[in-house]
């Protein structure tokens, strides 16, 4: 197949939607399907709203190297930017690449509302989606009254090979002594960019009620917000959390695989997620994760058993977890064996995206 992908920016941005990208493009290709990445310019929601009258995909100067595909895949990220150029008669299917929607983020109703018109303008302009959850499609069914063919292709989780040790996982739950006052240390990890969405405000909320002895690796962008990342700073250094809380910046492969091997707990308490492919990855490391009731994190946690489910910017709810987590570590390793076992049952990734590749050529 001659496939296309319209993104924003660079396919090897770091996070979980561009990675799900990435990895879709390296098997499509691996199984010799000639795949063009077409990256639209990042600009503010505004300017993209602009491209309607300008970016065509059917004709202009990019239509003789465009005419040549047998289908063309959008990130649905891109939507403010395609409505226009998905006009009219499609050459070949568009297939839209759904993460999660922007209208279900968390934020004021009258902006929501305006997001939620230009979404659903982009999602009845496409022929087809790849949806990377239930819960997605569950949302652009409601909005759209969807009867288009689908796919739930849940995002890769295996970057970083198979999962830790049982032995290893209970080693490491064992309540060591190492801090001044000689209390057992639990060490959270928050995983993601540093964004109002992700919730890190909630996670240290939960951290200035706590008497208990905690450690927390903020890993993740601190450019994508960089007002948002000041707040959280300052809010660390005014409750006296300064040595607390350690803000890493990104990191990846080795450097990031440590910091997975030496934490208890991974704490990503998200206002939305369209899938949560970070809780699973902890999972394979035994960390039991805890998210939110909002979007898909309840697909992949099972409240109590391998993690905890909490209500978007519950930090009083998140401190009681945390204090049990800590104090009985028999709980914490129970459930981070059982973390494990989930991260075990996940389809892999070369399942999900042969899935993918057979409804594309069904599409064709």
């Amino acid at each position: 197949m001659k496939i296309g992908l319209v993104i924003y920016g660079s396919i090897d941005t770091l996070s979980g939607g561009y990675m799900y990208d990435r990895r879709l493009v390296e098997y499509l290709r691996a199984q010799g399907d000639a795949v063009e990445i077409i990256s639209l310019p990042w600009r503010n929601y505004a300017a993209h709203l602009t491209d309607n009258f300008s970016f065509r995909l059917w004709n202009g100067q990019q239509a003789a190297r465009l005419q040549n595909f047998d289908i063309l895949i959008q990130d649905e990220l891109n939507h403010p930017s395609l409505i226009g150029a998905n006009r009219g008669k499609h050459p070949y299917p568009i297939i839209s690449l759904v993460h999660h929607l922007r209208c279900s983020e968390l934020r004021p109703k009258w902006q929501n509302d305006f997001y939620r018109v230009v979404e659903k303008k982009y999602l009845q302009s496409v022929d087809g989606f790849i949806f990377n959850s239930q819960t997605t499609k569950g949302v652009v069914n409601n909005l759209i009254g969807n009867s288009l063919p689908d796919v739930v292709a849940h995002p890769p989780t295996d970057r970083f090979g198979g999962a830790i040790s049982e032995k290893e996982i209970k080693e490491r739950g064992k309540p060591a002594l190492s801090n001044a006052e000689g209390k057992k240390e639990l060490h959270i990890l928050f995983l993601g960019n540093v964004m109002e969405r992700k919730g890190l405000h909630t996670l240290l909320e939960a951290v200035s009620y706590q008497q208990s002895a905690l450690q927390i690796d903020v890993v993740g962008s601190l450019t994508t917000e960089p007002e948002y990342v000041k707040e959280m700073q300052e809010f660390a250094t005014v409750n006296g959390l300064s040595s607390t809380v350690h803000f890493h910046g990104s990191l990846n492969n080795q450097p990031l695989i440590e910091k997975l091997k030496n934490s208890h707990i991974l704490v990503v308490p998200s206002s939305y997620e369209g899938f949560g492919i970070v809780y699973l990855e902890g999972m394979g490391f035994g960390l039991p994760a805890i998210g939110t009731t909002a979007g898909a994190a309840g697909e992949v946690i099972r409240d109590g058993v391998d993690g905890f489910l909490i209500q978007p910017g519950d930090s009083h709810s998140l401190a009681t977890k945390l204090q049990i987590m800590n104090e009985r570590r028999d709980v914490l390793v129970q459930m981070s064996l059982a973390a494990r076992t989930r991260y075990l049952a996940q389809p892999k990734w070369n399942q999900t995206a042969n899935q993918i590749r057979k409804f594309l050529l069904d599409m064709k």
